[in-house]
């Protein structure tokens, strides 16, 4: 068996969340002050991702960060192409921790419109997904964001995120569709409705054999994603912790038969630079714990 179905397989058979390490350049300094580092303690755009890659290779070293409890890990684009403990991220990911790794391959939000971001244009998509499948990348990710209860720009939304899913199926990669729906949205359960509406009805265009990962906000009506959750082209279903806190989104998702989180801010939360390695460990240990526990219902 390849490590490609090893990993599909890890996925449709085994409890567990998925780690996203993927700040990119414009979410990193909240992500380095909330971890104990001040934008003045570094100067420009390089220090501040290798201060970034520190804090990751911290986690994914970590004894309590292991393929028992994580599914996988998203990454972001340079912490792929970097290393920890002298192999490639991925690399040691998968072969020394059995985490499977992801890349996040969106380019940022295009401005709000009809109550939307879109995404914007993804230049050079192909040869991205080229070098990320030759460094062993399983899948990827791609974010857009649902602010208001519009239906014609939901659809847009997700025509748009399937539209480019074919291309990262076609790469051989899963991709992992992510629209979405912002927190303080004023009617978020009727834009959840919509949401579902038009995922069903792009998965229902899928050729059989092809798979999609689904990333979704933890919705106001619970289990509404079970037809997605059930849908044959649909490897995961899987949450973002959208601005909760680490309780409340491990309470919401211990609601969600079937749907495991894919947390960021929430994993993070607590572990901070100045911990020392048993602390820090312990820490880390409490997080995945809640976490995967939330997971598994």
């Amino acid at each position: 068996m390849s490590d490609f179905e090893r990993q599909k397989a890890k996925f449709r058979n085994q409890p567990g969340f998925i780690a996203a390490l993927d700040q990119s350049g414009g979410s990193t300094p909240k992500a380095l002050k909330l971890y104990g580092i001040a934008e003045s303690e570094y100067s420009g755009g390089e220090q501040m991702m290798d201060l970034i890659h520190a804090m990751r290779t911290r986690i994914i070293t970590s004894p309590s960060f292991n393929g028992d409890r994580v599914l996988g890990a998203i990454l972001f684009e340079g912490t792929m192409d970097r290393e920890v403990e002298g192999r490639p991220t991925a690399d040691y990911l998968w072969k020394v921790k059995r985490v499977v790794p992801i890349l996040k391959v969106d380019q940022g939000l295009d401005a709000e419109a009809n109550g939307v971001q879109l995404m914007k244009p993804i230049p050079g998509l192909d040869a991205l997904l080229a070098r990320a499948k030759a460094k062993g990348i399983f899948g990827t990710k791609m974010r857009s964001v649902i602010k208001q209860a519009n239906p014609a720009a939901i659809k847009a939304v997700v025509e748009q995120q399937f539209a480019i899913a074919r291309q990262i199926i076609a790469a051989g990669l899963v991709p992992i569709i992510e629209p979405e729906v912002d927190i303080k949205c004023p009617d978020k359960a009727a834009a959840e409705d919509l949401l579902k509406a038009e995922l069903l009805a792009q998965l229902g265009r899928l050729p059989e054999g092809q798979l999609v990962m689904l990333k979704l906000t933890l919705p106001e009506r619970d289990n509404l994603y079970a037809d997605c959750i059930a849908h044959p082209r649909v490897l995961k279903v899987v949450a973002l912790s959208g601005g909760y806190s680490r309780d409340e989104a491990n309470a919401r998702l211990a609601k969600q038969k079937g749907m495991v989180a894919s947390f960021s801010r929430a994993l993070t939360e607590g572990l901070t630079k100045q911990q020392s390695a048993d602390e820090f460990d312990a820490a880390l240990d409490v997080a995945v714990g809640s976490i995967y526990q939330a997971s598994r219902t």
